[in-house]
């Protein structure tokens, strides 16, 4: 019997590499994987064609799915290597590290004797460390080096340990980890396990584990204990390189393995009494993006494109890489040629030999890739970094692989709809009256009530109601999301109704499960939800209630629609603040038109449509008065956003319809005389532009509210809601802006000053056109070409006299000679 501890490096594609040799070498009877045993069951999976990396081992507590923890792989990862070669070659695999059930149930970090604050761990440290990804600390510094200053643990915990990468790159005298395994590893492939694991003893000498790391190891050691007293012969153990001395003992060769190491009375007291849950295991797709976004922790790397290129084109690595990159900047139109790509393969081979490094790196090839390819610019490096260094790839999981069934269903939607799930950024622009893109947009809408934001909606750039423009991107933390909303239904309509309904009754609003640590899964039950719900408030505003029954349209669940009309109509009943219903009208009446433009039935909108508008209309004497700036400027808002819902009703313009009441409550409220005068000047524009009021009306009004009576300060707000519906007024009506102009040069000049800033900022807000016209009518206001200005200029006959001959050319009348 033999047990052979491979120490690795998660995610090293020249522990990939070597450790895929070895297993041919060895030929092993089992398989051991650092790793939550729950996972067992899944791996078979891995001879599905349709499980592709990266993939990730997802763990979630069934009703409390916001506790979760992931395990992800890439092609480059050791592990997944041994997963592939094990079903290829028809031995058991086992994974060996603390189970799930154990990690979801406990904050290791809390544990009494704990040596390490929880983002201080090693670089090789399991996959997460097997730990809840609501558990972790930030993850700030690189993979394999030392936490920066400030990182180290909370007040009252003991030092952190020795990061083995980062003290073994000193003792060679480098002092970038990173670099030192690269050149040591992953640019040789050669490095034996043993001098791995005679550097790891040399190490960890003298080092006390923690007791979550004590566990962990404890319950390895178990797991080879089991696999020996099973009857294997050849036993294949593949973790972190720093677990090694705690699992292969340090026995000279022929002692057996298990001696040196604790005994199993002393792991079973490690192991006794720990807290546990019950746990689920399911494989999801993964991205390289978020492989990045998790480095600093042990789990990620900052390059994983890169990665894969060096796992993947073991042969001339850096020409091919270069090659690459030279086709990427191409597609973008840049010129490059293949000099440039020969100067840049030269460039790399001498900064690697001056700086005496086995193979140019990463970072050679970038400095080449800067100074040759892209002459010099940052831009297109920025872009090799984003798709070749980085990389955009998604891994996809199989049918058969264990999912909540609102998860089954929306692959079926996905499929049906052809919607496929990508990592980068993707553009559609949606044309609601074609049947296939008026599906993907209700599908779109349904997720987003759930949560779960796959596409984020876009401003559109047609002006039509009936299209639709997104950005569709799908992360890993939505499969979480998806498992959290699949307490609420098992059909993506049947979960999106049902949320609408709790939120109708005081449900916090659906969204993106917040992060943990590195961005890599939910931090805490979100509000709201099944499992960890926080305390429902009073209950949904009247402007919630109303934006809801507009996304209840969109998203086309019409069994959710009228139980949260009738919660609409209850909180309307209610409330008697006529802000709260102004506020509330717009998004009813958008909601009221969407049932048309969708084919979507709307019963019941245009009823409570009509009674919020009789309510806005008899409580607004009362709302404009005695407001103080502020107030007055959030009142405007509103009464212009009224203005533009009346405006899109349909009716008849006799004296019931929406218009003209809306018109009459205006036209009572501009004639008191305690109005702000913001208010004031808004309400008696938009009378004007309803023809409401005629020119000959406004202009008296005007008058007066610039008269002496009235502090400078007024009349600039007067002007300025007068003005707030654009400029152009000024520039066809003469007699306004002769009225606006003799108010002004007739201020004095402390007056002047003191209302420039109010003026500055009402002209500032007109488009550069109606600025110039308006200035240009003000030129003629001096030179009395316009009528009511005093004074008409001299016609300079010799200078017209050339314009006349044209025109009459033009209307062939030219004068004879």
């Amino acid at each position: 019997m033999s047990v052979s501890v491979l120490g690795i490096r998660h995610h090293g594609p020249g522990s990939a590499r070597s450790l895929r040799d070895e297993l041919e070498r060895l030929r092993p009877d089992i398989v051991l994987i650092e790793g939550p045993p729950e996972a067992d069951g899944l791996v078979e999976l891995a001879k599905d064609p349709g499980l592709e990396p990266p993939v990730a081992l997802l763990a979630y507590v069934p009703g409390e799915p916001s506790k979760a923890a992931f395990w992800p792989f890439a092609v480059f990862s050791p592990e997944w290597q041994a997963i592939r070669h094990a079903v290829e070659a028809g031995v058991p695999v086992r994974f060996c590290d603390l189970p799930a059930a154990h990690s979801l149930a406990s904050r290791p970090e809390e544990e009494p004797g704990e040596g390490r604050a929880p983002d201080t761990a090693p670089e090789d440290a399991g996959p997460e460390d097997g730990r809840p990804a609501d558990r972790r600390g930030p993850a700030g510094h690189a993979p394999g080096t030392e936490p920066p200053e400030g990182e180290g643990p909370q007040a009252g915990m003991p030092a952190v340990r020795t990061d083995p990468i980062g003290t073994l790159a000193r003792a060679a005298g480098y002092d970038d980890p990173e670099r030192w395994w690269e050149d040591v590893v992953e640019h040789r492939g050669d490095t034996p396990f043993r001098v791995i694991a005679e550097a790891m003893a040399a190490v960890r000498d003298g080092h006390v584990a923690d007791a979550y790391e004590a566990r962990r190891e404890a319950f390895m050691r178990r797991t080879i204990r089991r696999a020996v007293k099973d009857g294997f012969e050849r036993i294949a153990v593949v973790c972190g390189a720093w677990h090694v001395p705690a699992l292969a003992g340090t026995a000279e060769e022929g002692a057996g393995w298990g001696a040196g190491l604790p005994t199993v009375k002393a792991d079973d007291e490690l192991l006794r009494g720990l807290p546990k849950v019950k746990a689920e295991m399911t494989w999801v797709p993964w991205t390289y993006g978020r492989l990045a976004a998790w480095s600093g922790y042990g789990a990620g790397v900052t390059s994983p494109g890169w990665y894969h290129h060096l796992f993947a084109s073991a042969d001339r690595p850096v020409e091919r890489w270069l090659t690459a990159a030279a086709g990427v900047l191409r597609e973008e139109d840049l010129p490059v040629s293949s000099a440039h790509v020969i100067e840049a393969v030269r460039l790399t081979q001498s900064l690697a030999v001056l700086r005496g490094r086995p193979l140019a790196g990463l970072a050679e090839v970038t400095e080449a890739v800067r100074a040759v390819l892209c002459e010099g610019d940052d831009l297109p490096v920025e872009l090799i970094q984003r798709r070749m260094v980085v990389g955009e790839r998604l891994g996809h999981v199989p049918d058969a692989t264990p999912m909540v069934p609102l998860q089954r269903h929306l692959r079926e939607e996905q499929r049906r709809l052809r919607l496929k799930p990508e990592a980068l950024d993707r553009e559609h622009d949606l044309d609601l009256r074609r049947p296939l893109d008026l599906e993907r947009s209700r599908l779109l809408h349904r997720l987003r009530l759930l949560g779960v934001d796959w596409g984020t909606p876009q401003e559109s750039r047609s002006k039509g109601t009936f299209r639709e423009s997104w950005t569709l991107a799908w992360r890993p933390e939505f499969d979480v999301d998806l498992i959290e909303a699949g307490a609420w239904g098992t059909t993506v309509p049947a979960a999106a109704a049902a949320r609408v309904r709790d939120l109708a009754d005081g449900g916090q609003p659906a969204g993106p499960t917040s992060q943990g640590a590195a961005g890599q899964g939910p931090a805490g039950p979100v509000p709201g939800a099944p499992g960890g719900r926080a305390a429902a408030p009073a209950g949904p505003s009247l402007a919630g209630l109303t934006g809801l029954v507009e996304r209840c349209l969109l998203a086309d669940l019409p069994d959710a629609l009228p139980y949260v009309l009738d919660a609409l109509s209850a909180r309307a009943a209610l409330d008697s603040d006529v802000t709260h219903l102004m506020a509330a009208l717009p998004a009813m009446v958008r909601a009221q038109r969407y049932g048309d433009v969708r084919g979507t039935p709307a019963t019941g909108l245009a009823a409570i449509v009509d009674a919020l508008l009789t309510r806005v209309c008899v409580g607004l004497g009362g709302a404009v008065t005695g407001l103080d700036d502020d107030a007055a400027r959030d009142l405007l808002r509103h009464i212009d956003g009224v203005q533009a819902a009346v405006a899109l009703l349909d009716g008849a313009s006799g004296a019931g319809s929406p218009q003209t009441r809306w018109l009459a409550a205006l036209r009572g409220a501009c004639g008191r005389s305690d109005l702000h005068g913001l208010i004031e000047g808004r309400l008696t524009r938009i009378l004007l532009d309803a023809g409401d009021l005629d020119a000959d009306q406004v202009g008296p009004r005007m008058s007066r509210a610039m008269s002496a009576g009235h502090p400078p300060a007024r009349a600039a707000a007067w002007i300025e809601g007068f003005l707030s519906g654009g400029g152009l007024l000024l520039v066809h009506d003469a007699r306004l802006l002769a009225l606006i102009d003799g108010w002004l040069t007739g201020l004095a000049p402390e007056t002047f000053v003191d209302v420039l800033p109010l003026l500055r900022r009402t002209f500032g807000a007109f488009a550069a056109p109606e600025r110039r016209s308006i200035g240009s009518r003000v030129r003629s206001l001096v030179t009395g070409a316009v009528p009511g200005a005093e004074g008409v200029a001299e016609l300079d006959e010799e200078r017209a006299a050339a314009a006349v001959r044209t025109v009459l050319m033009i209307l062939g009348k030219a004068e004879a000679e």
